[in-house]
């Protein structure tokens, strides 16, 4: 009876996980994405974003820690002094005005008045320390974006390159089977035979790197969307354009307008400013109101005692000023004037370099437009190369070569022809990324 029940219970275990367990193909389901998908999940998981992301929690704690010196600051200490001797004084006779054992606590509050515009100054560079964080996110998700891009476009120009050399080996291996028919009845020289054969050998050599080169474009597009660098993705091929219209100067004028870059740097001259300000602060004298309690006792509980009393406090209102520091202010102040300068001119030289980058993805554009049409006809050509060599061969009035140049022809062709698609939406993907938008 017993072994009956053990048995039993495996058949139960086995039809449970049967039909429970997911499918090892439904596990690795391929997910086909869009290129507007693929941006829009980047832009969810990519963890160099979410850590770009910790930057502006960081600021704002920042901007926190400023606002929290506008405020009082509240501090309390209690101690307790031992003397060797009570203190007395000698006035006819000796009279006692301490005691040996001297216990005090004291809470203070010390608000400042007037620093010289340095709180201000300090807040202010923690608000554009936000501003500036906020704006390195953006950088962030556009340089983000045109990655995701380049990844998607290098799947699809993989997956065609495959086809393309599949399709070249293919028609080798055809080309072998009628080259080594001629060679059995005497019509080719065994050379000819073994051409093609290596000619092939090369073919399928070429179809192993494209695979490899299919994969890898996959590992890669999954990296950046922070998913299993083995997960099973597919994406949806675009091999259609439409002509881009647009004129240099409003590309240029958006870029100016929207680059994160030029927000940085022009966020960092007005921290500039700040800087200065916060500077000459040390000019000015510093003023504070402090209010003190206490209280003292011969015991712990500081309750008083006859030579104690047992609470008092009092109000003060202070200034410092450090008036004469050699200079040092002065040449801090000067230091902050040049780096204002100079963030001045890299403003501008940013402005040249960003002039180059929407003329080079202009150019790239239109290269590539022109592009599309003479790959295409050259595929043409090369198709109709390939028919007409190979009819000559089989009629043999060609030799070998004559087909293995052809096919070799109409597989650049081929390659040339999504490759000029695939550069057209990177060019357009390039020029977005150039005027601050994805």
């Amino acid at each position: 009876m017993k072994p009956k029940t053990s048995w039993n219970l495996f058949w139960s275990l086995f039809l449970f996980f049967l039909v429970f367990q997911p499918a090892g193909g439904a596990a690795q389901e391929e997910k086909v994405y869009t290129l507007e998908e693929g941006v829009a999940e980047a832009l969810a998981n990519n963890w160099a974003l979410k850590a770009k992301q910790e930057k502006l929690d960081q600021a704002t704690s920042v901007k926190n820690q400023a606002r929290a010196n506008f405020l009082p600051k509240l501090s309390m200490n209690y101690g307790y002094t031992r003397l060797g001797a009570a203190k007395s004084i000698r006035y006819l006779e000796d009279l006692t005005i301490g005691t040996r054992d001297n216990y005090r606590w004291q809470g203070s509050v010390v608000q400042p008045l007037f620093t010289g515009f340095a709180l201000i100054s300090t807040y202010r560079l923690a608000e554009l320390g936000i501003d500036q964080s906020r704006m390195e996110i953006e950088l962030e998700k556009l340089d983000l974006a045109l990655k995701v891009k380049q990844a998607y476009f290098e799947i699809l120009a993989a997956d065609q390159a495959l086809k393309s050399f599949n399709k070249a080996a293919e028609a080798l291996e055809s080309h072998v089977k009628v080259a080594r028919s001629f060679y059995e009845v005497g019509m080719i020289p065994v050379n000819d035979l073994l051409q093609s054969e290596v000619n092939l050998g090369n073919a399928q050599r070429d179809v192993i790197v494209a695979k490899n080169a299919t994969q890898l474009s996959r590992s890669s597009f999954n990296t950046v969307l922070s998913r299993p660098v083995n997960a099973k993705v597919a994406v949806e091929d675009i091999l259609v354009h439409k002509p881009e219209r647009g004129n240099f100067q409003d590309y240029l004028q958006k870029a100016l307008k929207n680059r994160p870059e030029m927000k940085i740097v022009e966020i960092n001259i007005l921290k500039t400013d700040q800087q200065i300000r916060l500077a000459k602060s040390k000019i000015y004298p510093e003023v504070v109101l402090a209010f003190d309690y206490v209280k003292e006792g011969d015991t712990p509980d500081v309750s008083g005692s006859d030579l104690h009393e047992a609470d008092e406090w009092q109000a003060t209102a202070g200034l410092s000023w450090t008036f004469w520091e050699w200079g040092k202010t002065y040449y801090t102040v000067k230091e902050q004037e040049s780096l204002k300068k100079e963030l001045i001119k890299t403003k501008m030289a940013l402005e040249d370099q960003i002039q180059l980058q929407i003329k080079d993805a202009v150019l790239n554009l239109e290269q590539a437009e022109k592009n599309i049409p003479i790959s295409q006809k050259a595929v043409e050509q090369g198709e109709e190369n390939l028919r007409v060599s190979t009819e000559r061969y089989k009629a043999q009035v060609s030799t070998s070569t004559e087909v293995v140049d052809a096919q070799r022809y109409l597989t650049r062709a081929r390659v040339n022809n999504f490759t000029a698609y695939y550069d057209y939406h990177l060019a357009k993907a390039q020029l977005l990324r150039s005027m601050g938008e994805y």
